[in-house]
């Protein structure tokens, strides 16, 4: 009787787990580099001056750090 090779399952796993990270980490960058092209687009089309600019960054950092406490 032949029986399955429970490293080869594992490696398996750790192949589609690293690939979906991969998948996870592209998307949220591409999302981060959309979300910071459309703020300096914003920015430019404002008008704003370097401390609004500042403001509206400081409002994005903080919309990043309560969106990761809801992933907790």
């Amino acid at each position: 009787m032949k029986y399955p090779n429970p490293h080869a399952d594992n490696d398996a796993l750790n192949v589609l787990l690293t690939a979906a990270r991969c998948d996870e980490r592209r998307g949220r960058a591409q999302a981060v580099a959309d979300r910071l092209a459309a703020m300096a687009t914003h920015i430019g089309r404002q008008g704003l001056s370097g401390v609004e600019a500042a403001e509206l960054l400081r409002y994005e950092a903080q919309r990043y750090r309560d969106e990761s406490q809801e992933l907790r």
